[in-house]
């Protein structure tokens, strides 16, 4: 006879961080203060699409602003699929040349305190021509609709066909009813506690960058960010602590 385990998949399995968390010694990103650590706010794009005229930086904390030709040597992220048939594109750190959604970053800036950063975001200028818009998912296949990436033709990353010995027709024709339905799901957008918070050190005796961060993949980070970064996964170290809701979504 093969023994019933006691535990594993199904069952309840107690649990052991909650005294952390009802004492308030839990440790989320927020909560990671290093000596001389800044604080960065982004400036985000007020429009779903649009071409960027201008981005004035402030004579006043200029420096401390950065956009995307000042991120020399930094790739954009690139997130590839080996599905058949599916259109790749690249992901701006910043957002350069045009922006595609509201709230993609335009511009990051840096200051000792938040509050700083914040106000040194609402200081910096942003001159965006608007283009046409949509946000229908069907009516963005239609010909004509505004493109998100222009290199592609259309809206469409990924088109998958199911092919087989089965002549759908024919099944159609002796079959007693025959019905047809189209699907719709609502929008949906994760909303956790915490938000994608980030801590990033770069230790210059060891040549290492860690990266202390809100997300449930944190090798799939590592590997992205080194890729955008040019450094390998060896001098990359991602830590993941305590993370306030995930869904998916980290």
């Amino acid at each position: 006879m093969i023994p019933v385990a006691s535990g594993g998949v199904g069952k309840s399995v107690r649990r052991k961080e909650d005294a952390r968390f009802l004492t308030g010694r839990g440790e989320f990103v927020a909560d990671i203060k290093r000596f001389g650590m800044r604080e960065v706010a982004f400036l985000r794009s007020p429009v779903a699409h649009g071409r960027i005229m201008r981005i004035g930086k402030p004579a006043d904390g200029g420096g401390d602003v950065y956009v995307a030709s000042d991120l020399d040597g930094v790739d954009p992220i690139r997130a590839d699929s080996a599905l058949a048939g599916f259109k790749s594109s690249l992901q701006p750190i910043l957002a350069s040349e045009k922006v595609r959604y509201v709230g993609e970053i335009v511009a990051a800036c840096l200051a000792d305190t938040r509050a700083e950063a914040e106000d040194l975001a609402a200081s910096v200028t942003l001159d965006i021509e608007p283009l046409p818009v949509v946000s229908d998912m069907i009516e963005a296949r239609d010909a004509g609709a505004p493109l998100v990436h222009e290199h592609w033709g259309d809206n469409i990353f990924l088109e998958t066909f199911v092919e087989g010995d089965a002549d759908i027709e024919a099944l159609k024709k002796d079959a007693a009813v025959s019905v047809k339905r189209t699907f719709r799901t609502a929008r949906q957008s994760m909303a956790p506690i915490e938000g994608r918070g980030a801590v990033a050190e770069w230790d210059r005796r060891l040549d290492l960058l860690t990266l202390t961060t809100a997300t449930q993949l944190p090798h799939i980070v590592r590997s992205g960010l080194s890729e955008c970064l040019g450094l390998d996964q060896g001098r990359t170290r991602v830590l993941a602590p305590d993370v306030g809701g995930g869904f998916g979504y980290k």
